[in-house]
């Protein structure tokens, strides 16, 4: 029996040691549903956060695009087999025009090469999505077609374009008519003029201060602009529990595409995960041996996590208005998980250690000293995002500047973080902004043409100079 006052209790007092100004947990097992809300919706206002408040789930939202392309390929409008340029002749992918080799599958499972990190603004008309994907015509790729893996939402975006495309609507009205109305969902939105006729979350940036602006641009919406409350983001995971029926019993998605969505379909090169992959729009990994499913979305000052272990029948997911909450995440599912499902998440990886002196900053003692790092002193970038390597005092020093439109919605500054080994291999490496954070992962390594890339965060950045 799940025990509503003792989760609500939990995350208000894990929230307040990771300092997350509000969230919402939600837990689904096996027919039980609990929703627990903590802290405020916004720092400047004070409106406490309630179950029902909105939240943006940011690229959890491309789950939800997923589904909607595994209806249309149901529908034998398309295949996991058909280029971009079959369904929207006329699109040019970058200088080369790859859009003859990128296929709906490349799209789903991030491996197209499309720069996956164009923010453009082209407007709030029902024609923006249209618009941003004839931009990226001059959008160059960051690697060759299925070379690797690389988080992609401007992929998504063009996902999004085939469902306006073949739908004959915009993606937002494909939405409602697709999933939110069927799944009857109440709390669901994608504009802010309809986010604000709710209890709607304010983001906040790593000081607890609200950010300047609300959310992302419209026209990135297939890939990251849904709203909702976890209640309803709960009835959306029981929609792929449950293989693809409603709870009125009604199918809207066959058992075999719920499947397909779940099975690998390339490796996701992240040390800190061994073993995950990306399905047709799922990231998959193992925890204590268990399969275990689903996405996180991040957007300005806000982030939310969606994980679901179909052998427990268990979903959860965790909706926050704060920049920084990967702590609270991982503490709150570790005992959800543990506790119902008897699992609980692979360990962060932490510096290596080795004899030696200990780093006079952090105390640790790694194994740096035996490394070659000059091989891996250089500048590494893609679109909104720029990696100075260089190496100083037997350290390996990295400069990471979010650059373009990015840098205009997050409001950044360039931040300097040594990079501590995480083993002996000399790529692979971990790092923080803070003593109270999470270790993050980042590695070095080599594209098929060997081409010298950094990958961090889910992206490949590969070396211009």
């Amino acid at each position: 029996m799940l025990n509503a006052a003792h989760w609500t209790a939990r995350l208000s007092e894990v929230a307040a040691q990771a300092r997350v100004c509000g969230a919402t947990l939600g837990i689904w097992s096996d027919g039980q549903e609990v929703l627990a809300a903590s802290g405020v919706l916004n720092s400047a206002t004070q409106v406490p956060v309630t179950p029902d408040s909105l939240f943006q789930i940011g690229s959890i939202t491309k789950i939800w695009t997923a589904t909607m392309i595994m209806q249309l390929i149901e529908e034998g409008q398309l295949s996991l087999d058909t280029t971009v340029a079959d369904v929207l002749p006329g699109t040019r992918l970058g200088p080369s025009d790859a859009g003859g080799q990128v296929t709906v599958q490349h799209l789903l499972t991030h491996t197209s090469g499309i720069d996956g990190d164009i923010f453009t603004d082209t407007g709030r008309g029902d024609e923006c999505v249209q618009r941003y994907v004839e931009e990226l015509a001059a959008v160059p790729s960051t690697f060759p077609v299925g070379a690797a893996y690389s988080y992609c939402n401007s992929g998504y975006v063009l996902l999004g374009r085939i469902i306006e495309v073949l739908d004959g609507k915009s993606w937002d009205k494909s939405l409602r008519d697709r999933l939110i109305g069927p799944l009857a969902l109440t709390r669901t939105v994608t504009l802010p003029e309809e986010a604000i006729l709710h209890r709607a979350a304010v983001g906040h940036d790593s000081a607890g201060v609200p950010v300047r602006v609300w959310g992302l641009p419209r026209s990135v919406g297939p890939a990251g602009l849904i709203t909702a409350t976890a209640g309803d983001l709960l009835t959306f995971a029981r929609l792929h529990l449950a293989g693809g029926i409603l709870p009125d019993g009604k199918r809207i998605l066959s058992e075999a595409s719920v499947s397909a969505m779940r099975q690998p379909r390339a490796a996701i090169p992240d040390f800190a995960a061994p073993g995950a992959a990306i399905g047709l729009g799922w990231r998959l990994g193992s925890w204590g041996g268990r399969g275990i499913f689903g996405h996180d979305g991040d957007t300005v000052g806000q982030s939310a996590y969606l994980r679901i272990d179909p052998e427990a029948r268990l979903a959860a997911c965790l909706l926050t208005n704060a920049a920084e909450s990967e702590s609270l995440f991982r503490e709150l599912f570790d005992e959800v998980f543990g506790d119902l499902a008897g699992v609980t998440m692979p360990a962060i990886p932490l510096p290596a250690r080795s004899a030696g002196p200990p780093d006079q900053v952090t105390g640790l003692v790694t194994v740096a000293a035996d490394l070659d790092l000059e091989r891996h002193v250089g500048r590494y970038e893609r679109t909104s995002r720029r990696f100075d390597v260089s190496v100083r005092d037997g350290r390996l020093h990295l400069v990471l500047t979010v650059t373009g439109k990015l840098a205009d919605l997050f409001n950044s500054e360039p931040e300097e973080l040594i990079l501590y080994p995480a083993d002996s291999s000399g790529d692979r490496f971990v790092l923080r902004s803070r003593e109270d954070e999470p270790w993050i992962p980042l590695s070095f390594g080599h594209l098929p043409d060997r081409t010298p890339y950094v990958y961090f965060t889910g992206r490949v950045n590969t070396r211009v100079g």
